[in-house]
């Protein structure tokens, strides 16, 4: 079956130039691909992990990269409007664990590597330090590929 997704695939990207549309991060066929909550772990690592297991990662198509933070309450709306600039928006209603402290999901659609997840990854743990939180792990959601 996946042989007469892929005439569609290239029939599509002819008629469109070669164009795929944007990911939407809203779609209902996103399964989480590949996540890391472990500081230790490197992207590569997670990444290489994510690429050999069902649901896989596909690294020549984008994905939604979501960041999990734990921030003071008075602090979401500064780490929503500082994390906008580089094109995140929420993407779950915010929660209040029972620390006291308030859980942002934060996601952008890109197309996503090790280099780029890295310096996402820091980014995002600088952003939650200097709000007086952390940065919790990431992980990336795609269509699932083995239902194609």
């Amino acid at each position: 079956m996946s042989g007469v997704t892929g005439i569609w695939e290239r029939l599509r990207r002819a008629l469109t130039g070669g164009r795929r549309q944007p990911l939407d991060p809203g779609r209902t066929d996103l399964v989480v691909v590949v996540s890391s909550f472990e500081d230790a772990e490197s992207c590569s690592g997670a990444l290489e992990r994510g690429a050999a297991a069902a649901p896989r990662w596909v690294d020549t198509d984008e994905a939604v990269l979501r960041h999990h933070l734990e921030l003071p309450a008075e602090a979401v709306d500064r780490a929503v409007e500082l994390a906008g600039q580089d094109g995140y928006t929420p993407a779950a209603p915010v929660r209040t664990p029972a620390d006291g402290y308030t859980g942002l999901v934060l996601q952008r659609v890109q197309l996503l590597d090790a280099m780029h997840c890295a310096q996402e990854k820091s980014r995002m743990a600088g952003l939650a330090q200097r709000l007086g939180g952390t940065a919790t792990g990431w992980d990336a959601l795609q269509p699932d590929s083995a239902a194609d």
